[in-house]
């Protein structure tokens, strides 16, 4: 493990009883003032594979290390340099949120005052309200509090948004921010992909228990189409696109996928200029994050859909 590295996954698997493993040969690491989001659809493995970084359960096989240490075996250690938001907390509900703050406090190895956390999530005018009176997005908003009451160098981050408004997912999104610009490793799991398109520095994708995809958002994209579309004026028909262009058309709706954006986008612009044609609606864009998402989901379901079919047949030809 270099100096860099806080996190580190080797070969990681989880099986439990009935042969089911939910973590398959994982391998990733994450470096110091980095975020890291764990993207993958239900069942994908991400919240077992989480559960094994904060030491929750030792690994079937592989290996993890956070600051060098096995989390599982050395908790002690690990736990106090570490924040974990949990997709749901359960707090006392007749406790106020200020008082909610000082009990876990009491418990936190220096642990921040109750007052600074709160005004670090926008809570600080609710400390008096009970948090059985809270909004699901101002009760998503204590727990990252309390994730953050012992100034982790590593923070946990599991569907930290999930009930906030656009405003609350907005200032998350600044803390996060905030954070890795003070050295803080985040890893961060979430069902948002334009969160993660947002903030993660990399990220990685899990499909049935295994990595299928690491990388940058903008090299994660990289690997899918782009597109190209516009609504042709009433008269032209697609046929007259120049051949290279030539994609998918609804009537008079064309959608062009292409590699290479910039140059199919000016041949399709000088084409228009000279043929003194009007693009309605033009866009054009890069792939996003949930359309790479989508279909490395949708073709990995495809494949293993086809391999069941061909164990199928050759089964029955036996």
């Amino acid at each position: 493990m270099t100096t860099d590295t806080v996190i580190r996954a080797e070969g990681l698997r989880r099986g439990y009883s009935g042969g089911f493993e939910a973590v398959r040969g994982v391998s990733f690491s994450v470096t110091r003032g980095e975020v890291f989001a764990l993207l993958g659809t239900n069942g994908a493995g991400k919240t077992s594979t989480v559960e094994l970084l904060e030491g929750l359960a030792a690994p079937t096989g592989g290996e993890v290390r956070v600051f060098g240490l096995d989390p599982y075996a050395r908790r002690a250690e690990v736990r106090p340099r570490t924040g974990v938001m949990l997709q749901e907390g359960g707090f006392p509900s007749d406790l106020t949120v200020a008082e909610t703050l000082r009990m876990w406090g009491g418990v936190t190895s220096g642990a921040r005052p109750a007052g600074e956390v709160l005004e670090l999530v926008g809570l600080a005018a609710r400390a008096s309200v009970r948090v059985k009176q809270l909004s699901g997005g101002e009760r998503r908003r204590l727990d990252l509090a309390l994730a953050l009451l012992g100034r982790p160098e590593v923070l946990f981050l599991d569907e930290p948004t999930t009930g906030m408004d656009p405003e609350g997912r907005q200032d998350t999104w600044d803390l996060v921010r905030d954070l890795r610009a003070q050295g803080t490793t985040v890893l961060l799991t979430t069902h948002y992909l334009e969160e993660a398109e947002a903030l993660a520095d990399r990220l990685a994708i899990m499909h049935e228990g295994e990595l299928v995809l690491t990388g940058t958002p903008a090299e994660v994209t990289a690997t899918r189409p782009s597109r190209i579309r516009f609504t042709l004026p009433d008269g032209v028909p697609a046929a007259r696109l120049p051949l290279a262009l030539r994609a998918a058309a609804e009537g008079p709706r064309v959608e062009i996928r292409t590699e290479r954006l910039q140059a199919d986008l000016t041949a399709l612009l000088l084409w228009a200029g000279e043929a003194g044609v009007e693009l309605a609606g033009l866009d054009a864009r890069h792939a996003s994050l949930e359309e790479a998402f989508l279909e490395i989901a949708r073709s990995r379901r495809d494949a293993a859909a086809a391999a069941h079919r061909t164990h199928d047949t050759m089964a029955g030809t036996r």
